[in-house]
């Protein structure tokens, strides 16, 4: 079948269905100027790079324990201010003002699907525009996070570390998020998963949670999803949900 054909397909599907979830990892951001996790300019090979472990150094421990380290990887190769909604994004966003899109479920941590104006947004791995400092609570966005200067941010009001509201390896996911997005992707009648490899967990389990029977992978690269799969789409995540949106 070619991919007029598919997209075709899927335009109905979105026509027919009442509650269309996405559900989107980093490949959602990369035509946004911002790298994934695995490629060769992937954030995993940056981290290898230094000679640590990706594991290691976007961990808990290491965040503790090499506070500094941390912050000067993070702030070089996890914030990226200038990036502003590419093509996927803008097309999300205007599927939900067309009373279609119900949720965002992202793994990303840019922001970027709200920059868009996507208003119901579960962040599975929290975001880089939240702060807060670890000893007094208080909150620091992004802006105000870099404002403070020094490798490490410490708090203006206590000196306390400022840590970003990122999920770290080792660190549980936010319960509260969680359930929503479950409750999202188990109530949806079409599931668009784009721009991941299905293989980060528990977020990728979410997948086996949809109970509906129209699922579309947008994705570069094979998944282990691609069986269960009614259409698929290898081509650029912005203009295949472009083109998907174009007419709704």
């Amino acid at each position: 079948m070619d991919n007029g054909t598919e997209l075709e397909k899927v335009k109905r599907w979105i026509a027919d269905s009442e509650r269309v979830v996405f559900f989107g990892g980093a490949g959602t951001s990369t035509e946004s100027g911002i790298p994934d996790f695995r490629s060769a300019a992937g954030l995993y090979n940056a981290a290898q790079g230094k000679g640590v472990p990706p594991e290691v150094m976007l961990s808990h421990t290491y965040f503790m324990e090499q506070t500094e380290s941390f912050f000067e990887f993070y702030k070089s190769r996890m914030i990226y201010k200038e990036a502003v909604p590419n093509a996927a994004h803008r097309a999300l966003a205007s599927l939900e003002r067309a009373g279609k899109l119900k949720a965002v479920v992202t793994q990303n941590i840019d922001g970027l699907h709200q920059a868009a104006g996507s208003r119901t947004v579960f962040e599975l791995h929290g975001s880089v525009r939240r702060n807060r400092c670890m000893d007094c609570d208080a909150f620091y966005d992004l802006e105000d996070m870099l404002a403070l200067g020094g490798v490490v941010p410490r708090c203006s009001a206590c000196g306390g570390v400022v840590k970003p509201n990122v999920v770290l390896y080792e660190e549980p996911l936010d319960q509260a998020t969680w359930a929503r997005a479950l409750e999202a992707i188990r109530e949806a009648d079409l599931l668009i998963v784009g721009g991941t490899s299905l293989t980060v967990y528990p977020a990728a389990g979410l997948v086996d949670e949809f109970r509906g029977a129209r699922l579309v992978l947008i994705n570069r690269d094979e998944t282990g999803y691609d069986t269960r799969a009614g259409a698929i789409f290898r081509g650029s995540i912005g203009e295949t949900l472009g083109e998907l949106t174009s007419a709704t």
